[in-house]
């Protein structure tokens, strides 16, 4: 007997999205139903080499496809690993992937756009509802007795029984809306093979119903007439079956013999999305190691980019027989955005997860991949508005590699691009052919934001020497940078560190001026205490009456401190006067030290918040500023 069961919230949402406003290309839903039953046999395929349970089951992998277009049903069946009870529950009714929210969230309304999003999601399967008022599933999972059947409607709930089935595998019909049943035809299903899935690794058969016409027997009426018509012909429905894919797994077949069409069509239908990809780098090597590689850049980042718990988009095989799509090893971190397949001649059929983490062989492959994909990326590089597209979704994730892969450190160097004050979109080389003679080092600044960024009194400095400073606001900035160290023997320097401020030099202060400054130090030392370090002057700005310097200061790292529930390290600013400002040029003759304390608190709150940042003591702050504002309103 069936048990109803409801639909998880974002399931419910997902298909109310999908069935009234979400797909704008329908014929979509097969392609992501036969992808489904390709990763099921793919599965089974590899537990028959690899596990003594399945050694002996019978098996060709295949998904066969049929139509009744009288009915308007749509049938996809494979004999896969097939699903039971629980499966059909975890697979059909719960979303597993935590980034569903996510999706959810990152709709735009753009119905092209958000439907590009679907198969990225692992959410493939629903899209039937686009195109099916009712959609019934039957499976049996290799190596198991009973079989069962899901169906739904896709209106909040679903059913789950028994049924009957001899053989291992999945059957999924669609029964079309009457505005939807056009799909049940041959020349339908044949083109939307042909167009998303021809190169899906198994053949893939249309069965069909096709009218033949045979010559009729003279019977003895025809005879004792003596009419002889020969030509008499009957009609009847004939069924028949035929192969519309090619079956060959694209990335075997020679470079020579593949269209730039043949490989956006086959990223489309691996990577589910919807958009051509960027680029793509075939590679066959032979020799002491033969394998087989085809990667794929995509025009935009996967929805789980930034996520711990993110999906690898690079499938490895063995001589074509698939064995994990879940190693995260097989490429770095930094370039989980590529898409793609390893095909190796050198592992054995029944390779665990366990060794391939320490596999010499695959740690080859992955050293020779990464140089080959960052080489590609180099190349995109000389197309300035290329690159401007690749960066912007990519540039944050590939910085990473700065911090962990010091064998590609110098060629990742070459790829990243800054902002600075002066210009945007910079590479390091092309700031160090700018550098004026008497710079010694490229000189960054980080935060949170680069609108705060180009108004930093500290980049006032270092502008006004005529030094250009590149402008950080990237989480992952504050991590990795002060790693780099140097590029092309040339130091990075924060500008707030000592050794960048050293270099510039601030001989403009003369022993006259430090005097007449005396009470304005002493001043902001006694007023602002433990909040700040040292008190010093400088000459160096026009703009700001005062600049915050943080020793080794980093934003970023904060904020992240922040995320896990701790608080960074607090680093005491010290503060550089600018004797050169009309506030100071006001107050240095003054002997009002309350005065000298109230533009100390308001100078020191304005600069914390100018940064992003806040004042400690923020209702103190306030009531200040007002006193300040009745008294120059009662002038």
């Amino acid at each position: 007997m069936a048990t109803k069961h409801s639909f998880q919230t974002e399931i419910t949402q997902l298909l109310d999205l999908m069935i009234h406003s979400l797909y704008s290309n329908k014929e979509i839903f097969l392609r992501e139903l036969v992808s489904n039953a390709s990763d099921a046999l793919d599965k089974l395929s590899y537990l028959t080499l690899s596990d003594e349970k399945f050694k002996s089951l019978a098996f060709s992998p295949r998904i066969d496809i049929s139509f009744d277009d009288k009915k308007g049903t749509i049938t996809i069946q494979d004999n896969g690993i097939g699903m039971n009870e629980s499966d059909l529950k975890e697979h059909l009714g719960v979303i597993a992937k935590s980034g569903t929210k996510s999706f959810l969230s990152q709709l735009s309304g753009d119905k092209k756009k958000d439907s590009a999003l679907i198969g990225q999601f692992g959410v493939g399967f629903y899209s039937a509802f686009m195109v099916a008022d009712r959609v019934v599933v039957q499976s049996k999972k290799a190596g198991e007795d009973k079989a069962y059947a899901w169906v739904s409607d896709g209106k909040g709930e679903y059913e789950i029984g028994e049924c009957v089935q001899e053989d291992f595998g999945t059957q999924i019909t669609l029964y079309l809306k009457n505005d939807e049943k056009h799909f049940a035809s041959r020349w339908e299903i044949e083109s939307i093979i042909g167009k998303y899935s021809e190169h899906i690794a198994f053949p893939i058969y249309l069965h069909y119903s096709e009218v033949v016409s045979e010559p009729q027997e003279d019977n003895a009426e025809d005879k004792k007439e003596g009419t002889e018509d020969k030509s008499k012909k009957k009609e009847k429905l004939e069924q028949k079956q035929k192969q519309i894919n090619s079956a060959k797994a694209l990335w075997t077949l020679p470079k020579s013999e593949l269209k730039e069409q043949d490989y956006k069509d086959f990223y489309k239908s691996f990577a589910h999305d919807n958009a051509d990809p960027l680029r793509w780098i075939h590679t066959k090597v032979e020799g002491n190691l033969e394998y087989t590689t085809l990667f794929f850049i995509p025009k935009s980042a996967p929805f789980d980019l930034y996520r711990v718990d993110y999906q690898s988009g690079v499938k490895l095989y063995v001589k074509r027989v698939f064995i994990t799509d879940d190693d995260k090893e097989l490429l770095p971190s930094y370039l989980r955005f590529v898409r793609g397949v390893i095909d190796s001649s050198d592992l054995p059929l029944n390779v665990s997860r366990e060794i391939l983490q320490q596999n010499k062989i695959l740690a080859n492959i992955k050293s020779a991949s990464t140089k080959k994909i960052l080489s590609e990326i180099a190349s995109m590089a000389k197309d300035e508005n290329l690159y401007k597209e690749f960066f912007a979704q990519f540039g944050k994730v590939l910085k990473e590699g700065l911090y962990g892969d010091y064998e590609n450190k110098e060629k990742l160097l070459e790829l990243m691009r800054f902002d600075s004050q002066n210009r945007e979109f910079i590479s390091l080389k092309s700031y160090k052919e700018s550098m004026p003679k008497e710079q010694k080092s490229i000189y960054y600044v980080l935060g949170e934001r680069k609108e705060l960024l180009k108004n930093s009194p500290l980049l006032e400095k270092f502008a006004n020497k005529g030094f250009e400073v590149l402008l950080l606001s990237d989480e992952i900035d504050g991590m990795v940078m002060p790693m780099v160290g140097e590029y092309d023997k040339t130091p990075l320097k924060n500008i707030s560190s000592k050794d960048a401020l050293d270099e510039i030099g601030d001989e403009g202060v003369s022993e006259e001026v430090k005097k007449e400054f005396e009470p304005i130090v002493a001043g902001f030392k006694d007023t602002l205490g433990e909040q700040i370090g040292e008190v010093s002057l400088t000459s160096l700005m026009q703009q700001a009456p005062l600049s915050l310097i943080k020793q080794d200061d980093n934003p970023m790292l904060a904020q992240l401190f922040a995320q896990m529930g701790q608080q960074a390290p607090k680093a005491k600013p010290n503060i550089e006067i600018n004797v050169n400002h009309e506030i100071f040029q006001k107050l240095k003759n003054s002997q009002d030290k309350d005065k000298i304390a109230k533009v100390a608190q308001l100078l020191f709150g304005s600069a914390l918040i100018a940064e992003g940042g806040s004042p400690e003591q923020g209702g103190e702050f306030s009531k200040q500023l007002n006193a300040l504002m009745i008294e120059w309103l009662n002038q």
